[in-house]
């Protein structure tokens, strides 16, 4: 059977892309179970140093599959929870390459992913309430991006907007021009592999968690995690290599 979800791997960068493009490549268990696949694969890949979550066609993600929803014990989401964890939670960088529009469960992908570039002709929904449902699981990442009155606004009304409007509420990272967005993600793809490994996981967690910290904890644990990251093999590497003036091991050719 057709893999729904397709991978590639160069130069280090694992570049994950839906394939269903019948359907829009709406969140059916077929796609989600090939996604969490392939998650697992770039996550476990020594060669992957970031991610890239795409698709094609003209629509980047309709969200779930409706004809399975109209099924008797519908499975509702399948393998979605993990793939938000998997995504939210990836010590590698994950990019997502809007190619088009994406509608609710498919802006739960985007919510989940680090950077978020999308075309400015892409529109965006969470069209839920109108079919008489709610953006449940969705909103989880959701709510922890966009501003909270445009989170209502939009949640509420289920009214399309923009890609500028998405960047402009949190819900994209850039908006930018057709003939713009390869070159953008790659921008981010080419900055995002200087960085040390070990140094972007960690990071990525301090985005998430230090704003949610007393102030005082904050500065004490955040000065016990830079003194471990200074004197860190990974750490000396970096040092020693700028006042070598060389690249450091993990981003030599």
């Amino acid at each position: 059977m057709t893999s729904l979800v397709q991978q590639e791997l160069a130069d280090g960068v694992a570049t994950i892309t839906l394939d269903s493009p019948p359907n829009r490549n709406a969140l059916s268990v077929r796609l989600l179970a090939d996604l969490k696949d392939r998650l697992t694969w770039a996550l476990a890949e020594p060669g992957c140093r970031v991610i890239v979550l795409t698709a094609t066609g003209t629509v980047f993600c309709s969200g779930a599959d409706l004809k399975e929803q109209r099924a008797a014990g519908a499975p509702v989401t399948g393998a979605l929870p993990e793939i938000f964890t998997l995504l939210w939670e990836s010590p590698k960088p994950v990019v997502c390459r809007l190619n088009g529009t994406a509608r609710a469960g498919g802006l739960g992908l985007v919510a989940c992913s680090d950077f978020a570039i999308a075309p400015l002709p892409a529109s965006f929904a969470f069209t839920e309430v109108r079919l008489g449902v709610a953006p449940a699981m969705i909103s989880v990442p959701v709510l922890r991006r966009v501003d909270p009155r445009a989170a209502a606004e939009y949640f509420l009304t289920g009214e399309v907007f923009d890609a500028a409007r998405a960047a402009e509420i949190g819900l994209l990272t850039r908006a930018v021009p057709e003939d713009e967005l390869d070159a953008t993600v790659a921008h981010y793809t080419e900055m995002l592999i200087k960085g040390g490994p070990e140094a972007l996981a960690i990071t990525k967690r301090l985005v998430r968690e230090v704003p949610g910290l007393p102030f005082d904890e904050g500065l004490r644990r955040m000065t016990e995690l830079s003194a471990e990251r200074f004197t860190s093999e990974e750490g000396q590497e970096g040092i020693a290599a700028f006042w070598e003036k060389r690249l450091p091991k993990w981003a030599s050719p």
